[in-house]
């Protein structure tokens, strides 16, 4: 039952006849670890606040610089220094104190993965380059977790959404590319590919049959088109081969 507070709070969303209160309770429960607290990272992570996530992690190893000014929305000048996850969890924590803000001021490995993993109902990926989103892929598949990836470089994006059961991110590229993503995507870019990664986070919380899976959103500000590119598990991935239970949906 949500207080009286949460209900002025959330009211645009109970109003909506596709979450209603039951749902934003449901929210209010759930659990969210976004790994990157940079460009994508702080749009994903103010929208999820905003909208009542009940716990959100936040893992990064960086701290804030002049360069990340940019386009990293939930760090200012004040922040220039500081390790990125304090500067988000403090801005996170002030604007809905609904939502319990855990900050892993570390990078996202083998080692810790399992255990971080095990805590959270949906995984995004919002870093900046292929080893760690190879990474996220693996271990996510391995743990039977529903996650995002998103990708962004000058005025492009691309969001995929799995869930057991539905293509990954090594079905389209089969292992890590050589070299880095390019760096310097125009300022917004990062908040239009958070967003999406944070709506369907929501709309798989909620239990939405209408989710972005088997499907690679790609997206040119330049010339404002969206494309989906349909996807099939590709015989002999990690994901088909490796997770017992590959065929659950959530």
């Amino acid at each position: 039952m949500l207080s009286n507070e949460q209900q002025c709070r959330y009211e645009r969303h109970i109003l909506m006849p596709e979450i209603g209160e039951e749902l934003q309770s449901k929210l209010l429960q759930s659990s969210v670890l976004i790994i990157g607290a940079g460009g994508l990272g702080a749009p994903i992570a103010y929208y999820l606040t905003a909208a009542g996530v009940g716990h959100i992690g936040i893992i990064d190893s960086d701290v804030v610089e002049l360069s990340n000014l940019q386009r990293q929305i939930i760090h200012n000048v004040n922040d220039l220094g500081r390790q990125k996850v304090e500067s988000a969890k403090e801005k996170l924590q002030l604007l809905n104190p609904d939502t319990k803000i855990t900050a892993f001021c570390d990078t996202f490995n083998r080692s810790n993965a399992a255990k971080i993993l095990a805590s959270f109902d949906f995984i995004i990926d919002a870093t900046d380059n292929f080893d760690s989103k190879f990474l996220i892929n693996d271990e996510c598949v391995k743990a039977n977790k529903a996650f995002s990836i998103g990708s962004i470089f000058r005025f492009q994006g691309q969001v995929l959404i799995h869930i057991p059961g539905s293509a990954c991110y090594r079905c389209i590229f089969e292992s890590v590319p050589d070299g880095n993503i390019p760096i310097g995507p125009l300022s917004p870019i990062p908040g239009i590919v958070g967003s999406i990664q944070a709506t369907e986070a929501i709309k798989y919380l909620i239990g939405s049959d209408n989710l972005l899976i088997n499907t690679l959103l790609t997206i040119d500000a330049d010339s404002m088109e969206f494309s989906k590119i349909k996807l099939t598990p590709r015989n002999n991935c990690i994901c088909t081969i490796n997770t017992p239970q590959c065929n659950k949906t959530h």
